[in-house]
């Protein structure tokens, strides 16, 4: 596989969003100030560079997986809600944060729509190359 499986993925991730931020394709909304990660959260996003971070992140993802949809990377980026007095139970994480970073990343040209049998989004050419300039 590639060189990135065997690095700090935290340390990838973190190096890859500078880069991201840098490069001025992907511009966070003004509303992610104000809206959740995920129903399982308890605080609206308090890291200003919360959405390079996720986009980073879910780059790599794809990275790793291959083919990946909006539903498994909700999935990826679920936890637990803290229900009270009942149990806590797994709730998934924001779609339209997932989604609005994909349409990003794919009007960047790092990921496409997967031709084939399976639904889902994969990485470019140029995704893979951006990926793996990073140190």
């Amino acid at each position: 596989m590639t060189h990135t499986q065997h690095i700090n993925p935290q340390a990838h991730n973190i190096e890859l969003a500078k880069l991201l931020k840098q490069s001025g394709d992907f511009t966070p909304p003004e509303w992610v100030a104000l809206v959740k990660s995920g129903a399982g959260k308890m605080r609206p996003i308090d890291d200003s560079d919360f959405w390079y971070k996720r986009t980073a992140s879910i780059l790599r993802q794809m990275q790793k997986r291959g083919i990946v949809g909006v539903e498994r990377l909700r999935t990826r980026y679920g936890n637990r809600k803290n229900r009270g007095m009942k149990p806590a139970e797994f709730r998934k994480g924001a779609g339209k944060i997932i989604r609005v970073i994909l349409q990003q990343a794919e009007a960047a040209g790092y990921i496409e729509k997967a031709k084939g049998k399976r639904a889902g989004r994969q990485l470019t050419p140029k995704g893979k190359q951006l990926l793996e300039s990073v140190k």
